[in-house]
């Protein structure tokens, strides 16, 4: 072999040698600044991330009645496709089926004043999303109206049975302008009972179409949800 056949081959190996190295470089690199693409982009309100204090959870269609806008995820699964509008709170979603009088009502209610975002439906019930918490009406016929009953809790005569969520006091007040805004009855006003004490926390009451009770509270000291002590009426 001559000494510029060598040379040749040397410098043809080298060459190779470079760009194998730069290419790998490049898709190592790509792989450590691109972005994974998540398969849900919508931001949780509620059980999670309440920075904000809104209470508004994203629905993207034309009953949208939240601030801020959210893409659909959309997915095949088992042959059927399905939309997904929210995501679940973190931790344990507590799962609560009530019965209503109209699914149409419930609709308006639950999805136009409280701005639940709409999950799995049938003609005989349907899916919402409270928070990234699973509530199902269901329809049971058009008599059933809500059977009350009251307790006295801190001078207020309290309507059960209720159901509702534990906020920030931001979103609190948020949902009761809301709620006042939409036309909606306070069965108990929001006001601040407790006050002074462990338990000290935001409280109001309404009603669905249905006349189901639903009770939204806030914690002055959000620790203090399972403060321990007897309370006197």
């Amino acid at each position: 072999m001559t000494p510029r056949l060598a040379t040749t081959i040397m410098m043809t190996f080298s060459l190779r040698f470079i760009g194998i190295v730069s290419s790998r470089a490049v898709r190592i690199n790509a792989r450590k600044t691109l972005p994974s693409v998540p398969f849900l982009g919508l931001k949780l309100r509620g059980g999670g991330d309440e920075s904000d204090g809104a209470f508004e959870q994203p629905r993207p269609s034309s009953r949208d009645v939240s601030s801020s806008s959210a893409a659909a995820a959309s997915a095949v699964d088992g042959g059927t496709k399905f939309v997904t509008l929210d995501a679940p709170a973190p931790g344990s979603p507590f799962h609560y089926a009530f019965p209503v009088h109209s699914l149409d009502e419930a609709k308006d209610f639950y999805g136009d004043v409280l701005g639940c975002a709409e999950g799995r439906s049938s003609e005989k019930w349907q899916d919402y999303s409270l928070h990234g918490h699973q509530i199902v009406c269901h329809w049971v016929g058009n008599d059933y109206r809500c059977v009350d009953y009251y307790n006295p809790v801190d001078g207020d005569e309290v309507p059960v049975p209720h159901a509702g969520l534990a906020l920030t006091v931001e979103q609190f007040h948020a949902l009761a302008e809301r709620v006042r805004e939409a036309g909606v009855k306070f069965i108990i006003e929001p006001h601040l009972r407790f006050q002074g004490a462990p338990g000290e926390q935001w409280t109001m009451f309404f009603k669905d179409p249905s006349g189901n009770n639903l009770e939204f509270k806030a914690m002055t000291k959000v620790e203090n949800l399972f403060a321990k002590y007897n309370v006197v009426d």
